[in-house]
């Protein structure tokens, strides 16, 4: 009997820790969705708040600090957006790191930066936070 307790108080916790983790991938996923919202919204202060102060990003332009990335969103007028084929893997329960495509429409500093990106990003969980710690994105050559 007490063999059978054991067994049972695994199985359990071990359906909560799944149970957790696939709570916490759907967050990063609604996590990233909100940071593309708030670039078309032009909400830049709700773009500043899902990044950490010792964020850095790097694009074939170069690499960016989170200041850097701030700037590059006001020179931003992102008209649409879609994500598709995300996924979400946890090293550890205070990492993720999400891959994915982004579909975006519009211009960034006057140029039209639309077409189809492969994206990364490394969250951070800061306390009961996540924040953003690097992200890449890359246009696949045609």
């Amino acid at each position: 009997m007490k063999t059978r307790l054991s067994f049972t108080a695994i199985v359990f916790f071990v359906s909560i820790g799944v149970a957790l983790a696939a709570g916490e991938k759907e967050a990063i996923i609604e996590k990233e969705k909100a940071v593309w919202q708030s670039v078309q919204d032009k909400k830049i202060d709700a773009f500043r708040a899902f990044f950490d102060n010792d964020y850095h990003s790097a694009y074939a332009e170069g690499i960016f600090t989170i200041d850097q990335e701030v700037e590059a969103v006001r020179k931003t007028d992102l008209k649409s957006y879609s994500l598709s084929d995300t996924t979400v893997v946890l090293p550890d329960p205070d990492a993720a790191v999400l891959t994915y495509k982004v579909n975006a429409q519009g211009t960034q500093d006057g140029h039209d930066m639309s077409g189809t990106y492969n994206c990364a990003t490394v969250w951070h969980k800061s306390g009961a936070d996540w924040k953003a710690v690097f992200h890449t994105e890359i246009k696949p050559r045609s």
